[in-house]
């Protein structure tokens, strides 16, 4: 349902207005950290991207479940980025005719947690969703700035449509504090995997290679293919950066679903 509503309707506010509703009727904690919130505690990285929207609307929110007795956690994360419209580096039509869904990955994050609630679950739960539009205008982030991340990571801008990295930095970041057995992060990121793998497959990274068998069996068996692409450290050559201790992409898009798993690795 979240998916297809148009992007007027579905903005920051009203999204987090909808889980705030969800969450009474599930018995969840919320917890929503706002834009001066972020600044304050230094997320840079979010900041960057929700500075460009009109409306101060953007937020982190954090949703809970907890069940009685569970100690080990797991923690969903979401990129929720309601409208993209690339930012600076502003999209073409066709590329941006369908951002309204961009938000995708956080109403998965948001859909597993019911279905995990409802199913009873026996481990405690937290959902992280990384809420905003990705703007054009006065504000806007902009190649060549250098932000600090809420962990203290610093990066070098090189594109601003490369944003989905960016407010999930910040949001990882966060999850990790809580120090969770088993992190699921979701995101429409990035077009190099459709370009890798068109859409009739997903891409997954994971940091436990023995994981990749898994999770393409698990694939196979739901009909939601799955294919793991490596993320080995050596990646991490092409992001070096002499100005800062990362860069969020490259100029050109080769493998840069690779070095988006890579530069998240850091906030982990």
């Amino acid at each position: 349902e979240l998916t297809v509503l148009p992007p007027n309707e579905l903005t920051p506010a009203s999204y987090r207005k909808r889980l705030r509703a969800m969450a009474r009727r599930m018995n969840w904690r919320i917890d929503e950290y706002d834009l001066k919130y972020l600044k304050q505690h230094g997320a840079g990285a979010f900041a960057a991207v929700a500075q460009g929207s009109a409306e101060a609307d953007a937020a982190i929110v954090h949703l809970s479940y907890r069940p009685k007795g569970a100690a080990l956690s797991v923690s969903l994360v979401g990129k929720g980025i309601c409208f993209d419209t690339g930012g600076i580096n502003l999209k073409p039509h066709r590329s941006m005719y369908t951002m309204h869904g961009d938000m995708q990955g956080s109403s998965v994050a948001a859909g597993s947690l019911l279905a995990l609630t409802r199913l009873e679950a026996s481990y405690p739960i937290d959902c992280w969703l990384a809420i905003t539009e990705n703007q054009i205008g006065p504000n806007a982030f902009r190649p060549q700035e250098i932000v600090r991340a809420l962990n203290g990571v610093t990066i070098q801008v090189v594109h601003s449509d490369a944003e989905g990295r960016m407010v999930l930095a910040d949001t990882l970041a966060l999850a990790s504090r809580e120090k969770p057995r088993f992190v699921l992060d979701f995101a429409t990121l990035t077009g190099a995997c459709v370009n890798a793998l068109t859409d009739r497959y997903a891409g997954a990274f994971t940091n436990r290679t023995g994981l990749h068998d898994w999770l393409q069996q698990i694939g196979r068996h739901s009909g939601e293919r799955v294919w793991c692409f490596p993320m080995d450290e050596d990646f991490d050559l092409e992001l070096e950066c002499p100005g800062a201790d990362v860069l969020q992409c490259t100029l050109d898009s080769k493998g840069d679903h690779i070095l988006a798993s890579r530069f998240l690795s850091k906030f982990v």
